[in-house]
């Protein structure tokens, strides 16, 4: 027994049981992950909505004004530090497909920001990061976050479109190939 261990009473303490301890921790774990969802949503307002437009429901972050002042350069940076949310999604043990969802709208939002003056307006709407943290926060309460339908959804849409924009030039050469030579 140690001096810590003994209350002012002069009586040891009782001893603490291991559920009262491991709910201690889920409590420090709960917090520390709630901190981090908080700090993610101080940078997706930097980043999405640093100035407000008046008269409009939209803002302007550094997304969009660091890619119209570093075109390409500066889209990727964001998208580079756009990935933070993905990291706190990772860590709060997010479904790989709504994971998958977040990587979309970064990508979405990193190659269309990348055409001028067009790529700067969608910035402003797109606003891929708070649309991921969204994502993040629909899953912060929950013990086991699950995926929905709808992640699914997207995912398997965007993949039919990837496919597509692969597939539809292959084709039309196989296509003039026959044409031209058949």
């Amino acid at each position: 027994m140690t001096i810590s261990s003994i209350p002012m009473s002069g009586h040891p303490a009782p001893p603490r049981s291991d559920a009262v301890a491991e709910a201690e921790a889920m409590a420090d774990a709960h917090l520390a992950r709630q901190e981090e969802v908080e700090r993610v949503g101080t940078l997706v307002r930097w980043l999405d909505d640093a100035i407000h437009i008046p008269g409009t429901r939209f803002g302007v972050g550094l997304d969009a004004l660091v890619g119209m002042l570093v075109p390409v350069v500066g889209d990727v940076i964001t998208g580079l530090v756009a990935l933070r949310v993905m990291l706190a999604a990772m860590r709060r043990g997010v479904p790989r497909v709504v994971l998958a969802r977040m990587l979309l709208n970064i990508g979405v939002d990193t190659l269309v920001g990348m055409l001028p003056v067009v790529g700067d307006a969608f910035d402003v709407v797109w606003r891929s990061n708070v649309r991921n943290l969204e994502l993040l926060e629909r899953h912060q309460g929950e013990l086991e976050p699950r995926a929905r339908a709808g992640d699914y959804a997207v995912v398997a849409g965007a993949i039919a479109v990837v496919a597509a924009s692969i597939a539809a030039p292959v084709v039309a050469l196989w296509w003039l190939i026959g044409l031209v030579f058949g």
